[in-house]
């Protein structure tokens, strides 16, 4: 089950109480979106990249997935050039603070430096590390509201990253009862973490295994990102047809 609603018809039956209730909110696919939500996607500031990404990253329905609100304390892990950071950055807001990491593997091979983008001021409530990803968080950091690694879950197998310690100081980072969000690009059943480099992607049970082995529980899956036409063949920047990719959302009891 979703976290705002089932299916697409409940999702505007659920609008419709929120209109009737005085609230003020719109349905992407499945999901009631706030009407902050909206806003953060519509808002002119943001780049014709951004932008162009929004039609295979889902950013209404990804953040109506996360359930961020103002206030919220987050990670993004494998940040990178900061996408989905600035997102969580307009919906935290001035009064919530996002944690930007990316592993120093990534910066050498494709970034070479900080983005300009975090010296953005709406970027002023986020810190950018680079540290390694089994290892994430300066020292002192947290409790979080939330964690997210989006698309980037694949990338500890051919970093040689210790997956399980990872695991691990997310599981001790959150707070009880906050959540970890992991996206990933779906691989053939039975493929394990054999096509982590080569295609970029790993099957879904392999990463639900590894991430619950921890102590997490999973206690959602959106479908806004999957597409049973990708014959899972070739990487996402590859890929002629639209990424079958999957979403998870973990709870930390």
């Amino acid at each position: 089950m979703h976290p705002i609603a089932p299916a697409a018809s409940l999702a505007r039956s659920l609008l419709a109480l929120l209109l009737t209730l005085g609230a003020t909110a719109s349905v992407a696919g499945d999901y009631v979106v706030p009407v902050f939500v909206r806003a953060i996607v519509d808002n002119a500031e943001r780049t014709a990249d951004d932008r162009k990404l929004d039609a295979r990253r889902h950013p209404l329905e990804m953040l109506a997935f996360f359930g961020v609100r103002p206030g919220m304390s987050v990670v993004d892990i494998g940040a990178g050039r900061g996408y989905t950071a600035e997102l969580l950055a307009r919906a935290v807001g001035p009064t919530g603070k996002v944690l930007a990491q990316t592993d120093p593997i990534i910066v050498e091979k494709f970034i070479k430096t900080t983005p300009a983008r975090y010296a953005l001021p709406v970027m002023a409530n986020t810190t950018y590390v680079v540290r390694p990803t089994d290892d994430p968080l300066p020292e002192g950091s947290g409790p979080f509201d939330l964690v997210t690694v989006i698309f980037v879950y694949h990338d500890l197998v051919w970093m040689q990253r210790d997956r399980a310690a990872f695991d691990r100081r997310m599981f001790n980072a959150i707070k009880p009862g906050g959540y970890l969000v992991v996206a990933d690009h779906h691989a053939n059943p039975g493929s394990g973490i054999a096509h982590t480099q080569d295609l970029h992607r790993i099957e879904e049970g392999n990463l639900r295994q590894e991430i619950e082995a921890s102590g997490f529980r999973l206690v959602d899956s959106g479908h806004f990102l999957e597409n049973p036409l990708d014959p899972r063949d070739a990487p996402y920047f590859k890929a002629t047809v639209p990424v079958d990719q999957f979403i998870h959302k973990y709870l930390r009891p």
